[in-house]
């Protein structure tokens, strides 16, 4: 046997793993499957970058809640939060403080003389500044998580289309050799199912992150959305309203 005959029948060998059917893959193959590794590296990077933001949120989180139980009047509290480090809970509580020491100047001094309360209005104002100030932390903290459902949505439908691109042509080809022979037929279309398994692989740890930082976010919200409440009735208690 020549070494061109040998080469020859190396070629022609049927694939015997997935390397070999990635190696061997057509053109349309190779290009669905680089645009979900493109998607498969963002989407870890994604992953990770919000596990560990929602992670940090949680901690200053803690530590905010920590210092306002300690706390015995809000003025005590404002100055603890001022030595804390900057989170969502913070950014909130120092809007409120800020709003309303416009609007009453020196009614949060340590013995400052009594001020006449909020009006309606005035008292609407400032919970609009505090749901303006929550909207704003949960779109800084859902930025993000759409790239995340983009991702676990279209890449089973890539990998499909791969699929299908994979089958019509193995069909083209079977027309072209006249040949149904299953050891024929058989390697164009697990090569083509290659792409289905891997637009899955990259869309499930896309989904289950998604939704699990949706509800991270939902917790935070809800959060920010109980202690705006908890500082107008703190206002209250303490007759600053």
């Amino acid at each position: 046997m020549t070494l061109a005959s040998f080469a020859f029948l190396l070629q022609a060998a049927p694939p015997r793993s997935a390397v070999d059917l990635l190696l061997g893959g057509t053109l349309p193959t190779m290009v669905v499957l680089f645009t979900l590794l493109v998607f498969s590296v963002a989407s870890w990077w994604l992953i990770f970058y919000k596990w560990r933001q929602f992670r940090a949120v949680r901690r200053l989180g803690d530590e905010f809640l920590a210092q306002m139980e300690r706390a015995q009047r809000l003025e005590d509290a404002y100055k603890a939060i001022l030595s804390l480090s900057e989170s969502p809970y913070g950014r909130v509580f120092r809007q409120g403080v800020n709003f309303f020491s416009e609007l009453r100047p020196g009614a949060l001094r340590q013995g400052a003389p009594p001020s006449p309360g909020l009006s309606l209005t005035q008292l609407e104002a400032l919970r609009l500044v505090l749901e303006k100030s929550e909207s704003e932390e949960r779109d800084d903290l859902a930025q993000g998580l759409t790239w995340l459902a983009v991702i676990g949505t279209v890449s089973p439908l890539l990998g499909l289309l791969g699929t299908v691109i994979g089958i019509m042509n193995t069909f083209f080809g079977i027309m072209a050799a006249g040949s149904t022979n299953i050891s024929a037929v058989a390697p164009g279309i697990a090569e083509a199912l290659i792409t289905t398994v891997a637009g899955l692989f990259v869309a499930i740890p896309a989904v289950l992150a998604y939704n699990y930082f949706v509800g991270r976010l939902n917790l935070v919200a809800g959060e920010l959305e109980g202690f705006s409440a908890e500082f107008i009735g703190t206002l209250a208690r303490e007759g600053k309203l």
